[in-house]
């Protein structure tokens, strides 16, 4: 950066302001800060080849509206693609009251002092307790994969004095949430993957037997799973784990809840997943957001890494006040000894699940819950009358993510995705790498926006594509 540039978006960029800073700190040259930090095979030497800086708002206004532009965006286009984010209806309200600037502006969302913050992020625990039927609802984590994550390693705390190691996993699970799995508790913990059954997908549960030892701090499903099926027999496979003494961790698709039943209510100790489907809409790298919830157990709530919210009563009659509760389990209460560091979080998706929610009430989400089961049938039955495609090759009734296979039509997933795009739709997800022994098969996601005209075209699309290659 040149010294005699001022940046109007930098604050005190201009020349006086840097050097009545440098002479504080008594350095001749901005390099004299890092140098001793950075190591000298690690800095760069030379001018960074950057574009020209752009002095104005309304030039930089249309410059960043051109890239936007280069998007192409579920508005734009049709879109069957879920695999862990998904595009549902987000109500006017939601994105009003997330861009309130009493919630909108406070250091990532954050609550410190703000006790009508503290309140909305109280009722929206309360809900999702409501959801869920459980007790304790945590504050917001990164996303699923965090929430999954933390939920881990507080099995692996609450087994350590048993000396249980080994966290048992689906090798069906969500690659992504797998990848984080391995690295957050790779210090603490071994993951072991239990085989499936290859007709179903399902967990093999004569795998899961002979592997559950005493040294099982965990045994973790998703329900419905990442390629769309029920692990039907959620509640023995449960039962399974705590005969072992490990602990039973589900991680369930949070729009399903309102027609189908809690883990809690079939064993599960520890509930987490994502709450972006409430209310939340698809951001590039943001819009995700994790919960853990637990029952009234004390171990398991000091385990809890991230913020408490609790209310209390006042010196004054029927008034009440809200405040982080047991704050010393986390890192921002007490830093290094905290179960693990979480990070700044992402509060404000709290808030926006909480009014979510508050507006679909029970009704609501089960209605939700009912329309994406009966398109997701009508998809899988009106595709499955195109030769050449294996639809929903693992059976049962998916919820809202069923697998179509193009084997038997000569297609790759790439070739069939590129095809699809030419006519303005966002085929499936490629599981061809993570999930080999699928061979060429894509993840389809259906949601309550998706409609039975786009059903309609997406089958009129596949049968032209699949008929040029089906042997």
């Amino acid at each position: 950066m040149s010294r005699q540039q001022v940046y109007p978006y930098m604050p005190n960029s201009a020349p006086a302001n840097r050097q009545q800073m440098m002479d504080v700190l008594n350095v001749s040259e901005i390099k004299e800060l890092y140098q001793d930090i950075i190591p000298e095979d690690l800095q760069l030497h030379e001018q960074l080849h950057l574009p020209k800086p752009i002095q104005d708002e309304y030039t930089l206004s249309k410059h960043i509206e051109k890239l936007l532009g280069q998007n192409v965006s579920c508005e734009r286009n049709i879109s069957f693609l879920g695999a862990g984010c998904y595009r549902h209806l987000v109500p006017a309200v939601c994105d009003e009251i997330a861009g309130r600037a009493e919630f909108l502006t406070a250091y990532c969302g954050d609550t410190y002092s703000d006790h009508g913050k503290m309140q909305a992020i109280f009722e929206y625990q309360s809900m999702m307790g409501e959801l869920l039927n459980l007790d304790v609802v945590s504050y917001t984590t990164y996303d699923a994969g965090q929430a999954v994550c933390s939920a881990l390693r507080m099995a692996l705390r609450l087994g350590a004095e048993q000396g249980r190691t080994e966290l048992l996993l689906p090798s069906t699970m969500n690659p992504e949430i797998l990848s984080q799995a391995r690295e957050y508790c790779k210090c603490s913990g071994t993951i072991r993957l239990v085989g499936h059954e290859p007709e179903t997908g399902r967990l093999n549960q004569q795998e899961l037997k002979a592997m559950l030892s005493e040294k099982t701090a965990a045994v973790f499903i998703e329900n419905p799973s990442y390629l769309g099926f029920f692990e039907e027999e959620a509640e023995k496979i449960g039962e399974l784990a705590h005969a072992s003494g490990a602990i039973f961790i589900v991680c369930p698709e949070v729009a399903s809840l309102g027609i189908l039943k809690s883990p809690a209510d079939y064993g599960a100790d520890i509930v987490c997943g994502d709450i972006q489907p409430l209310g939340i809409g698809m951001h590039y790298g943001g819009g995700c957001a994790g919960f853990i919830a637990v029952r009234d157990k004390p171990e398991y709530i000091r385990a809890i890494p991230t913020y408490l919210y609790g209310i209390a009563k006042t010196e004054h009659e029927n008034e009440f006040g809200w405040g982080r509760a047991l704050n010393e389990r986390c890192s921002h209460g007490s830093r290094e000894r905290a179960n693990e560091y979480f990070g700044t979080e992402s509060g404000l998706w709290a808030i926006v699940a909480g009014v979510y929610l508050g507006l679909m009430g029970p009704k609501g989400m089960e209605e939700l819950g009912e329309q994406i089961m009966r398109k997701t049938d009508y998809a899988i039955r009106i595709l499955s009358q195109i030769p050449g495609l294996r639809v929903n090759p693992l059976g049962g009734h998916p919820f809202q993510e069923f697998i179509v296979n193009y084997d038997f039509a000569g297609k790759t997933v790439k070739e069939m995705n590129d095809f699809l795009l030419e006519y303005g739709i966002f085929g499936g997800k490629d599981l061809s790498s993570d999930f080999p022994w699928l061979g060429q098969s894509a993840l389809f996601c259906i949601s309550e926006l998706t409609s039975m005209e786009e059903i309609q075209y997406l089958y009129e699309l596949l049968k032209k594509a699949s008929g040029e290659g089906a042997r």
